[in-house]
């Protein structure tokens, strides 16, 4: 009652002065005092019913909207089942509330989205481990070939860097180190450590140019090693050119290329295309990672493929050096 009452003051305190001014004018006047006290006595009837129906309904109002918050079983939802306001404050709340609750929603789809993404990416992910774990249990208990060993191991250790990477992409803007970066040490370095895999499908591989950026190592050396990975799975014995120069690394290999009505979609959250499908070991989320890097890395991604001729990786970078 007493919030109701402050909540009135204003209009109270108006009214309050109103009937001392009716009074005052109505003695001025010199009506018969029966007249005086009965209009007096309407006055406060009727300023008494108004503050008791007021108070009654915006008790009632106010009931209403707790037993809505009971029985909502995610409070944030408030603002979709609230009742339409009736006055011009009111109506100002009930649009703050309400751009309070689309907020709140769009925010809980999106991590409800990005957790079942997540969670199928895991499931996937974990599919495709058994296949390097099978193998290398498989050799193990007969006579282990050490070569044929680091290859499986380095194919998984290609798909937990994957994962990795894939759950940085949800803090990459806090956790990315930039610093300048040479990209033909990267590139050296990056050949090198799949070197097993490459030498496993025949894929010969010619560096040449450099260039100094400034970026961030870790997803830079991803991004070539995705590109080195998909040569290696989808296009054996097939010659890749890795060309870095003025703004630009130029990546292409020579292999199956990729359909031109799949080149719009291949960097689509699970996408796997003709290819993919038809190895049937692809979780289609390597270059899904890759245009994510590069997007919060502001390098421009660009590919162009002919099938059965050459499939090329264009990334061009804003910064060379540390501005």
């Amino acid at each position: 009652m007493r919030q109701f009452l402050l909540g009135k003051s204003i209009t109270i305190g108006f009214l309050l002065i109103v009937y001392v001014f009716t009074i005052s004018f109505l003695f001025v006047l010199q009506l018969p005092i029966v007249t005086v006290r009965t209009v007096a006595a309407t006055y406060a009837v009727l300023f008494v019913g108004w503050l008791t129906v007021s108070y009654l309904s915006e008790r009632r109002k106010l009931q209403h909207v707790e037993q809505l918050v009971k029985a909502l079983e995610e409070p944030y939802l408030l603002g979709e089942v609230l009742p339409k306001p009736t006055s011009m404050t009111e109506q100002n709340y009930f649009t703050i509330v309400q751009a309070i609750s689309h907020d709140a929603i769009s925010r809980v789809e999106r991590a409800n989205r990005q957790s079942r993404d997540y969670k199928e990416y895991v499931e996937h992910w974990i599919h495709e481990l058994k296949t390097p774990l099978t193998a290398m249990s498989l050799m193990l208990a007969s006579e282990p070939d050490v070569r044929k060993l680091r290859r499986e191991l380095k194919r998984a250790d290609n798909l937990t860097d994957s994962i990795l990477h894939y759950a940085r992409l949800q803090t990459i803007e806090t956790d990315k180190q930039l610093a300048d970066v040479d990209m033909q040490a990267l590139i050296n370095r990056t050949v090198k450590n799949q070197m097993d895999i490459l030498i496993a499908s025949k894929i010969q591989v010619e560096i040449s140019g450099n260039l100094t950026v400034y970026s961030d190592q870790k997803a830079l050396q991803f991004i070539v090693n995705q590109f080195l990975i998909n040569s290696a799975k989808y296009c054996p014995g097939s010659k890749v050119t890795i060309h870095a120069s003025a703004h630009q690394l130029i990546y292409e290999d020579n292999g199956i290329g990729i359909p031109a009505h799949e080149i719009a979609r291949i960097f689509e959250r699970g996408y796997t295309g003709t290819n993919g499908r038809t190895l049937g070991t692809s979780t289609g989320m390597g270059l899904y990672i890759v245009a994510k890097l590069c997007e919060e890395l502001h390098i421009t991604l660009q590919v162009k493929s002919q099938r059965g001729r050459f499939t090329r990786f264009e990334l061009t970078f804003p910064n060379l050096t540390k501005m």
